[in-house]
């Protein structure tokens, strides 16, 4: 499996950029995983639904399955947050795993920067960013892909990876 990871600040477009780049490797017949980093709080289950009630009462996986799809939820319960690597293991194998977020993550990224977060670029601290997409002309010490131009992006990502 190959790895590439889009990192950026909040609201810099990495998630549409994910997005676009797993549509556009999956047109050209790679099979793609993806992993995102929440900061926040989140949960995809609901109260009330089954599997939220084994959760709640002290399950710490439950898998649910159907037809269509299969989802696993892990509660931590305390315990620390699995490493991008553990993560990574937990998948099947695919062509690509794409990974949005985990700045300080040691596997080779791109960085989206929109002008308008007014965030400073992370490329010039960080020798992990190989690129940085944007929608401007910072000065960078990697090269500058424009944000919305998916198939550049793409493509760098198969040269790098030899994909």
């Amino acid at each position: 499996m190959k790895i590439w990871g889009i990192t950026g600040w909040k609201n810099s477009g990495k998630t549409g950029l994910v997005e676009r780049l797993v549509a556009e490797f999956t047109a050209d017949g790679l099979t793609v995983s993806t992993i995102k980093h929440a900061h926040h709080s989140f949960d995809v289950d609901h109260p009330g639904r089954d599997s939220y009630r084994h959760r709640d009462a002290g399950a710490s996986e439950v898998i649910l399955s159907s037809r269509n799809r299969i989802a696993q939820m892990t509660e931590l319960r305390g315990d620390d947050e699995p490493s991008v690597t553990d993560l990574i293991a937990r998948l099947r194998p695919c062509d690509l795993v794409l990974i949005e977020g985990y700045k300080s993550a040691s596997h080779p990224k791109i960085e989206a920067h929109r002008a308008a977060t007014g965030q400073p670029l992370i490329a010039p601290s960080d020798p992990t960013i190989r690129a940085v997409a944007t929608d401007s002309a910072p000065d960078a010490p990697v090269p500058l892909l424009p944000l919305d131009d998916t198939a550049a992006i793409a493509a760098y990502i198969r040269a790098e990876l030899g994909l």
